[in-house]
């Protein structure tokens, strides 16, 4: 049995990744964090490790936010980068980003922060690094999720339809920066976070713009509440 056909992650993204599964890297990969699971406490839960894309098949990408870590604490990664599970504690991130939906669109988002919502409608909440230990931000780092998702990143980026990238913060920035601009569009500013939300988070208009794109490419907007 190959090593893609272990992979349980949506059909159209196995078939799209399936090189990287094939990867040494990636075996590597896999067997470092069944190894974490097996013997410690790991976020998110095993079946969401890729709900980013079960949630947003591969041929549905519009949008593309890309986000750092999952939370390391208890009860609040769930798959998706920004996001919590219904009925927990909006973090300050995305309070922030919720700010500027109500500032940038006037409206009201929902009071949930799960953002499923925004999945299927096709922006793919994408974290760099897919699984951390519990409390301890940064733990999986350089074990090859970095490679992976800069693999899912590169193969959109060759994609001819038009795709909008959110990159919030210098480490996002980083993260796209052989994105194809002159097929796609890019909006950069700083991170929700409260330490750098006020530095050019606040007041960006991103979601304006990228709905603005969208609808110019003949696209259906997001509805971001």
């Amino acid at each position: 049995m190959n090593q893609s056909s272990k992979i349980i992650i949506e059909p159209s993204w196995k078939v799209a990744l399936t090189g990287e599964f094939e990867s040494a890297y990636f075996q590597r990969l896999t067997d470092f964090v069944r190894a974490e699971y097996s013997s410690t406490t790991v976020f998110p839960t095993p079946k969401n490790i890729f709900r980013a894309f079960t949630e947003c098949p591969f041929n549905k990408v519009e949008v593309v936010i890309i986000g750092q870590d999952p939370y390391h604490g208890p009860g609040q990664a769930n798959g998706l980068c920004f996001a919590v599970p219904e009925n927990t504690a909006i973090p300050p991130s995305l309070q922030n980003i919720f700010k500027e939906i109500r500032s940038d669109l006037n409206v009201q988002p929902l009071e949930g922060g799960d953002l499923t919502r925004w999945a299927k409608q096709g922006v793919l909440l994408l974290n760099a690094t897919l699984t951390v230990r519990a409390h301890n931000a940064g733990s999986h780092q350089n074990k090859g999720w970095e490679q992976f998702t800069d693999a899912v990143i590169q193969k959109l980026s060759r994609e001819d339809r038009p795709l909008v990238f959110l990159l919030w913060g210098n480490y996002a920035r980083k993260k796209g920066s052989q994105i194809n601009r002159a097929k796609h569009l890019v909006l950069e500013s700083a991170h929700p976070s409260p330490l750098s939300a006020y530095n050019g988070f606040m007041g960006n208009k991103h979601f304006s713009q990228t709905n603005n794109y969208l609808k110019k490419h003949g696209q259906k907007e997001i509805d971001w509440r």
